[in-house]
C-alpha cells in the first residue's frame, strides 16, 4: 500500500490538510531553527517525542519525516513547557490532547504571578530591562544573584523576570533574598535525588536512553514539586483561625 502523500498539521491539532511541500522543513532544518534555543534537541528527541504522540510530523513517499511551521511551533511549545517548566510528557500531552479535541484547557505550568505565556516564544531582556520590567532596584537584582537565586548573565529570559518580580513582593512582606538562600541548598539536595533516581538509566549511552533520562527526569521533578506544594499547603492550613 502506498503511502499517504505529504500533509501538513493544523496548528494544535493532528488534523491534517493538504498543503504544498516547499512549506515543510526535514529534521535537520528544524534542528537548525530549534537548536540554539534548545541545545539538547536531536533527532533522537524528535522521534522520542513523535513515539510520545506529542507531534506528528507528515511523512513523504519514502518515508522521510518533514515538519510544517505550525509543527515546529507546536515541538517548540512542548520543548518549552519540558525546559521551562519542568512539566512531565503526559502532563504535556493531556494538555494538547485537550487541545485537539477543539477545548480550551488550562496552560499546564502558568502561574497567578502573572508569568507571560510559555507558547508566546522566549523573551530576551538586558539587566536594565529585567530590573524596570520587574519593577525591582538594581540592587535587589545584584542581593538575588548573590544568594544563588538569579543567575548572573548578560541577557535574561522569562524565568528571571517572574522570579525577581516574586522577590519584589517578598520584600514588601519584608522577606529579603538573603532569607532565601536555603532554597538553593533545597534545590541541590533535590537534584542529588533525581541523579541518584537516573543512574540505571544514565549507565546506558545510548541517544534513546538518554532522552529517557530527560523525561523521567522532568517527571521525578513535577512529583518532588506536588510534594512540596501540600507541605506548603498544608502548613499554611494550620496557620487559618
Amino acid at each position: 500500500m502506498a503511502r499517504p502523500s505529504v500533509q501538513a498539521h493544523v496548528p494544535g491539532s493532528r488534523v491534517s490538510g493538504n498543503k504544498g511541500d516547499t512549506q515543510l522543513l526535514s529534521i535537520g532544518q528544524v534542528l537548525a531553527r530549534l537548536t540554539t534555543e534548545f541545545p539538547d534537541l536531536t533527532p533522537s528527541k524528535l522521534r522520542f517525542l513523535e513515539e510520545r504522540q506529542l507531534i506528528f510530523p507528515a511523512r513523504t513517499e519514502s518515508g522521510y519525516r518533514k515538519f510544517s511551521p505550525p509543527d515546529v511551533e507546536r515541538l517548540r511549545a512542548v520543548l518549552t513547557m519540558q525546559r521551562d517548566h519542568y512539566l512531565p510528557l503526559k502532563v504535556i500531552r493531556a494538555y494538547f490532547d485537550d487541545l485537539d479535541a477543539g477545548r480550551e484547557p488550562e496552560l499546564p505550568g502558568a502561574t497567578v504571578l502573572g508569568t507571560p505565556s510559555m507558547l508566546s516564544g522566549e523573551r530576551r531582556l538586558t539587566r536594565d530591562e529585567l530590573v524596570r520590567e520587574a519593577g525591582a532596584s538594581p540592587q535587589l537584582l545584584g542581593d538575588a544573584v548573590t544568594s544563588s537565586l538569579v543567575s548572573a548573565a548578560d541577557v535574561y529570559g522569562e524565568e528571571a523576570l517572574a522570579v525577581l518580580r516574586s522577590l519584589v513582593e517578598l520584600q514588601r512582606s519584608g522577606i529579603e533574598p538573603r532569607h532565601l538562600r536555603g532554597f538553593r541548598a533545597a534545590a541541590e539536595r533535590e537534584l542529588g535525588l533525581i541523579e541518584s533516581a537516573l543512574i540505571p538509566v544514565a549507565r546506558r549511552k545510548d541517544a534513546s536512553s538518554r532522552a529517557k533520562a530527560a523525561e523521567l527526569a522532568r517527571e521525578i521533578a513535577g512529583q518532588l514539586e506536588i510534594v512540596r506544594s501540600s507541605l506548603i499547603r498544608s502548613a499554611l492550613s494550620r496557620l487559618d483561625p
